[in-house]
This record gives structure tokens, C-alpha cells and sequence, in this order.
């Protein structure tokens, strides 16, 4: 049994980068999405905080977001924005009932 797979990350940029992670974190929206088991990748931004980002996400399972985690798109990411983020942290959930 599989069992789907929610996260929550939140990311923050260095003050004065906001402009660059929201550049970054909206060009992984298209092919995120496109990915076999990504049921849902939203993107939002904090309204008192403009450096603050979540994503929120649903995979069909754990294994699938770890392909995701080694995806081209987000290599690149990863290495575009590594003095861009200040902080970036991803909580793992599962849905009860």
C-alpha cells in the first residue's frame, strides 16, 4: 500500500534576494508539475514577509518526491540559488482519515 506523501517547505531568502528565489521557485512550477506522481505543487509567498516562500506538495509516495529531489531542474535550482537562501526546510506529513 502506498501511502500518499504531503510537504510543506519553507524556504526564505537572504534580505535583497527575494526578486531571485521567486525567479527560481516559479521556474520549477512547470516541470514539477509534469512529473509522474506530483499530484499538486503550489507556490506561495508570505504577505508580510516577501522573502518567505512554501511550497505545498502531494506525491503519490515517498519514493516518487525522492525522484523529484533528483531531477535536472532541481540540481539547477539547488545550485542557482545556493547563496541566495537563507533558510529552507521541508516537513513531511500524511493525511489521517
Amino acid at each position: 500500500m502506498t501511502i500518499e506523501l504531503v510537504l510543506v517547505a519553507n524556504i526564505r531568502a537572504h534580505s535583497g534576494k527575494s526578486a531571485a528565489l521567486k525567479a527560481a521557485l516559479e521556474a520549477l512550477l512547470v516541470p514539477t508539475r509534469a512529473e509522474v506522481g506530483c499530484l499538486q505543487y503550489d507556490l506561495h509567498q508570505n504577505n508580510k514577509t516577501p522573502e518567505a516562500f512554501v511550497y505545498f506538495e502531494r506525491w503519490t509516495d515517498y519514493d516518487v518526491w525522492q525522484d523529484h529531489m533528483k531531477t535536472d531542474h532541481i540540481k539547477t535550482f539547488l545550485d542557482v540559488t545556493k547563496d541566495v537562501i537563507a533558510e529552507f526546510d521541508v516537513t513531511e506529513l500524511h493525511k489521517i482519515g
